[in-house]
């Protein structure tokens, strides 16, 4: 589990920034771009299908959707709705499936264009291929799933004056809410699907970082370059958490919060659980280590706080049940972790060649479990080095417990017999 060169999922050909997995139909969407930087490099969204094939995935570019001159650096998925942090405004943007053109033309076709169609095919199939690996989405869409999307609405989500730029974006579970954190430290909420705005408060001084939305909508929790790690009730401040109160060795504001993440309990439905990455605020010449800590989400006290290595962590995300969380790096190394020990399970150093800037796990949907196959746990990665990356954990043998029982008793029957032979009357 060290470092070694991690195949490629897909590559894009611009900086990738942000990526979410369509729970219904198993689409990887994945953002980012140049900006509005005059650079040649393009703004996009782009739609991934993808596949397993045996025990390897694989994925193909199915729409590509352009940003124009703005980079999508971050985004959420609600429903059938991408709402996407494009500098200092957040776009919403409704994506829909439509009939394949190569089927619909089907119809009008004649003998002597299908044959012909066919003839080229057969003849030009190296041709075709290298049409794909330029890029030419119209060709590779016409006999393919078909994506449209269109922009319905937009919000100015951060008013910084300097540099306005949105951080993080949520919908709440019940997808009746929209929150937003930007540069200028503030959160604001908007009532969704109207956009009406409900909420706007100062936050943080500061940026924002991250921020997550209880199932139930009760409680907001953010986290800041302030060093501070909030609980909101609406804008009213309910508490703020102090990961190493029982740590002395650890000095004041010497750490700052980088990401926070509610996950789920397995096997416990109504318990809730709150993640938190902690970083260091300065580099020093010997890197300090970073932590990882989860707290109780209903009372939100520390349950378990533990190191999770040197590299800094520049993104965190939970699995739908709760039981893995993903790490990834400003050095682009890869790892996930067990929610329940914090323990390490899977690393891959510097596996892309630069900050990793978002983590996604397979959903737990029939989908998602299809694409997961024989793997306990399946989270995609993308870097500033245009990759997209594949990491799973293959499933953990386990035996019935009647058969631990039954090899116990044998042993203990064994125990017995040998005793009774090396010492005769003992037993």
């Amino acid at each position: 589990m060290g470092k070694r060169r991690m195949p490629d999922l897909y590559r894009a050909p611009f900086p990738l920034y942000t990526i979410k997995v369509d729970p219904k139909t198993g689409w990887v969407i994945t953002a980012g771009g140049g900006g509005g930087s005059k650079t040649g490099i393009k703004n996009a969204v782009h739609f991934l299908g993808l596949e397993l094939v045996g025990d390897q995935h694989c994925a193909t570019l199915v729409h590509s959707h352009d940003t124009d001159t703005r980079a999508t650096m971050n985004l959420a998925i609600g429903g059938d709705v991408i709402a996407a942090g494009q500098d200092g405004r957040c776009s919403l943007m409704r994506f829909r499936q439509r009939q394949p053109r190569g089927k619909a033309a089907a119809k009008d076709w004649g003998s002597s264009e299908q044959g012909a169609a066919r003839r080229r095919a057969g003849k030009g199939g190296k041709g075709s291929e290298g049409a794909a690996a330029r890029g030419n989405v119209s060709e590779m869409n016409d006999n393919t799933t078909q994506i449209s999307v269109e922009t319905f609405g937009e919000v100015q989500s951060d008013l910084n004056p300097q540099d306005p730029l949105q951080k993080c974006v949520r919908f709440s579970p019940d997808l009746s809410l929209l929150l937003t954190g930007g540069t200028d430290g503030h959160i604001r909420v908007w009532e969704y699907p109207s956009l009406k705005e409900k909420l706007d408060f100062k936050a943080h001084e500061g940026e924002i970082e991250d921020l997550d939305i209880s199932p139930n909508n009760k409680h907001l929790v953010t986290v800041g370059r302030d060093f501070a790690c909030s609980i909101w009730s609406g804008n009213q401040l309910a508490m703020s958490l102090c990961w190493h109160e029982k740590m002395p060795q650890i000095a004041a504001k010497s750490y700052r919060y980088m990401s926070c993440r509610f996950g789920k309990v397995e096997d416990q439905k109504d318990t809730l659980r709150l993640y938190t990455v902690q970083i260091p605020h300065k580099r020093d010449r010997k890197p300090p280590q970073c932590y990882l800590s989860k707290w109780d989400g209903q009372n939100f006290l520390p349950m378990l706080t533990n190191p999770c290595g040197t590299e800094v962590i520049s993104t965190l995300a939970v699995s739908d049940s709760g039981t893995f969380l993903g790490l990834g790096t400003v050095t682009g190394s890869v790892a996930i972790y067990v929610a329940f020990s914090l323990q390490k399970l899977y690393y891959v150093q510097e596996s892309h060649g630069i900050v990793v800037t978002d983590l996604a796990f397979l959903p737990d949907t029939p989908k998602g479990q299809s694409l997961k196959g024989n793997n306990e746990a399946a989270m995609l990665s993308v870097a500033v080095d245009s990759r997209c990356q594949m990491h799973t954990v293959r499933n953990r043998r386990s035996f019935p417990i009647w058969l631990v029982l039954f090899f116990c008793g044998i042993m203990v029957v064994g125990a017995v017999l040998l005793l009774q032979h090396l010492f005769p009357g003992l037993i």
